[in-house]
């Protein structure tokens, strides 16, 4: 028997084990440093399911339910423990599939039979049993042909699709009572662990509620955000169009030589919806053109696109970017660190900003400020405008659909633009891909191919940025008029190809690393395309370089 020195960070101190000794085991001596239960661990920056058995010395830290990484195994597992439940009920007479987030619950859709309450309080019961049972949740480490096998007798046909691009020779699948599933990342040890969960109808589809990070006990609430439900709903409609709705699919129609057209189509979808919002703000006769989405989104390439849809319907659009807006930076207030926050409103000089507009729309000309990030303050440099008829002003910047950063201006005067990078593709039925980290590696490779940041500068940065948008986005999306979704159904297989080598820089001894194998491991499964098919005005080459707007 031998024994490992183990730093338990957590705890900020070193205890010795024996090799018998799994992550579980461990845990059960640091419940009391955490907020909730302890379902997951990492293993010097590599994440581990806690049935892994410590096999060297190590540094571990423990994660709870209030950890991104630890909520994301959450969900994970609670997603397990319904499809194996509704398998028991109903065997393959259904299938589900989980579609996208909404208010951190998973919007699902059910096959084969109506998912109506008597039918998803059955599920929901039988998971409850499951629970109480306390069913392990075992992983197993297969071979692809035995894994092929197993998913080949339920007609996992989407899965199977995947698989047969995994480069391994074994995968890890996780078995719960007599069903056998592969879904991607580590489960908690147990069904013990999911207590708080629940189905209700939503939609032509359920929800799969889940329990709030922040409030352990309470579930998330079931908001309706109609007009965000409708955007999804058109990824479907794209997808059916487009014939790829898997990964799996994807890669297939890569293989047959039908990238070019995969590019193209789904550029002209593209085209075909900024054309639609010129039209509407054309025939309202809005003057105000407000345009906000979280980091990454692509804001920027599509305001310029936008742009040339306006003159194409016989307006002329003048561009103003709410960073010229900017506090000088002896205005603002740091905080106790000595750090300026960028993203929250009271960072813009709100009241210049409405004062410049209320002249523009009443035909004054108005010299507006360009904000020098060098030294800190704006500075004009005759850039004046004058607002006729005909003529359209084009406002992007984070904040551009909450009311408060206008609140001079009626509200009949503006058209308001929503949007971010909602992604159509899952990687099979019961494996969706998050839109978060599509606009994460769109961030890494923009910021090192021209923002000289480094890929662990961006990952260590982007909790904050998710903060700011949590605080300061998504609570207004709503109020859009229109919402566009920029995630192209080919792009994850061309920022491969620039995302991985930043990402392999990243050693295995810094915190960034947790998050930069998880994202390689994710990329594994995407098939490149080569980047050259990409058109020039495409939302892509914002990030990837080429673009012809800059």
């Amino acid at each position: 028997m031998e024994s490992y020195k183990v730093y338990v960070i957590n705890a900020q101190k070193e205890v010795t084990v024996d090799d018998r000794t799994t992550l579980l085991d461990l845990s059960k001596d640091y419940v009391s440093y955490m907020k909730s239960d302890i379902l997951m661990a990492c293993v010097d920056n590599e994440i581990k399911d806690l049935g892994t058995k410590i096999g060297s010395d190590c540094a571990v830290e423990f994660f709870d339910i209030t950890s991104k990484l630890g909520y994301e195994v959450y969900q994970r597992s609670v997603s397990l423990l319904m499809f194996a439940a509704a398998n028991e009920l109903y065997g393959d007479k259904i299938e589900i599939w989980v579609e996208h987030t909404i208010n951190k619950n998973y919007y699902c859709e059910m096959l084969g039979m109506e998912p109506t309450e008597e039918v998803l309080k059955k599920i929901e019961n039988k998971m409850h049993d499951m629970v109480q049972a306390d069913y392990d949740i075992e992983r197993l480490i297969l071979g692809i042909d035995e894994g092929r096998d197993i998913f080949g007798r339920y007609s996992r046909e989407s899965t199977l699709k995947t698989l047969r691009f995994v480069k391994a020779n074994n995968i890890t699948i996780y078995k719960l009572g007599k069903f056998y599933d592969y879904l991607y990342g580590v489960m908690v040890p147990s069904t013990s662990c999911l207590k708080i969960f629940k189905l209700t109808r939503f939609n032509d589809g359920f929800m799969l509620r889940f329990e709030v990070p922040e409030k352990p006990g309470t579930l998330n609430e079931e908001e309706p955000y109609p007009k965000l439900a409708h955007v999804f709903e058109e990824c479907t409609k794209w997808s059916r169009i487009l014939g790829v709705d898997t990964v799996g699919s994807l890669n297939e129609s890569i293989c047959r030589g039908e990238a070019k057209e995969i590019i193209w189509t789904a550029e002209a979808l593209h085209e075909k919806k900024i054309a639609y919002i010129a039209d509407r703000i054309a025939q309202k006769g809005k003057r105000l053109v407000m345009i906000a989405g979280p980091s990454s989104s692509g804001k920027t390439t599509f305001s310029k696109r936008l742009c040339i849809q306006l003159k194409a319907v016989g307006l002329k659009p003048h561009v103003i970017s709410l960073d010229d807006y900017y506090l000088n930076r002896d205005e603002m207030q740091p905080d106790e660190n000595g750090v300026y926050n960028f993203e929250c409103l009271e960072s813009l000089d709100v009241k210049l900003f409405n004062e410049d507009l209320k002249k523009l729309l009443s035909g004054e000309r108005v010299n507006l400020p360009t904000f020098n990030f060098v030294t800190g303050r704006r500075e004009y440099k005759g850039r004046g405008i004058a607002l006729v008829d005909g003529e359209v002003l084009v406002i992007e910047g984070i904040h551009g659909i909450n009311e408060r950063l206008t609140p001079d201006i009626d509200r009949s005067e503006k058209f308001k633009i929503y949007i971010s990078a909602l992604t159509q593709l899952n990687l099979d039925e019961h494996n969706r891909i998050s839109t978060t980290d599509t606009r994460m590696i769109r961030r890494i490779v923009r910021d090192n191919l021209f923002r000289g940041t480094d890929a662990k500068g961006t990952i260590d940065m982007w909790p904050t940025v998710l903060e700011g948008e949590e605080m300061n986005i998504f609570p207004y999306q709503e109020e859009a008029d229109v919402m566009f979704n920029s995630a192209l159904v080919y792009e994850l297989s061309v920022l491969k190809t620039f995302v991985e080598p930043v990402l392999f820089k990243i050693d295995k001894s810094e915190r960034e690393y947790t998050q930069a194998r998880r994202l390689l491991n994710f990329l594994n499964n995407f098939v490149a395309i080569n980047p050259s098919d990409i058109p020039s005005n495409s939302l892509l080459r914002e990030f990837i370089g080429g673009s012809c707007f800059y």
